[in-house]
């Protein structure tokens, strides 16, 4: 959207007839006042629906969600992450459920995570330790 020489406030005020569906959903569901600019409307509205595109995005498709032979874990997580609207303790159980067997398998089972938080900190190192591994067979 593009509106030359207005202001943000008229800008923010035209933003939602451009929407429909999801687009206007999302719009409406901001809370008061949670959006200061034009510029911070575009980045909100950028963040929850370009990156949305080809992902997983209802609970049942969670249930789908596996870990293949050679994917990497960075992958895997990304994917189970973007699950939306879903309690946090079910993205887990998902996450948890999906994965291959290996290392971060087996230290997911000895000490369960108990937040997004946790497991994306967990998942990190064998992230690391995963490309590492990666890159040391390259050369």
């Amino acid at each position: 959207m593009y509106l030359a020489d207005t202001s943000d406030a008229t800008r923010c005020k035209a933003f939602p007839t451009t929407l429909t569906k999801a687009a206007m959903k999302w719009f409406d569901s901001l809370p008061p006042k949670s959006v200061t600019s034009f510029n911070d409307l575009s980045r909100k509205f950028l963040m929850r629906f370009s990156i949305q595109k080809d992902k997983v995005k209802h609970a049942p498709s969670l249930l789908g969600v596996k870990q293949e032979v050679r994917e990497p874990l960075k992958r895997f997580n990304k994917a189970c992450l973007e699950i939306q609207d879903l309690p946090t303790e079910v993205v887990i159980m998902g996450l948890v459920d999906g994965l291959r067997e290996g290392p971060f398998s087996q230290s997911i089972s000895k000490r369960h995570p108990t937040s997004l938080s946790d497991v994306q900190q967990r998942a990190e190192r064998y992230i690391n330790m995963e490309e590492n591994a990666r890159l040391r067979e390259l050369s």
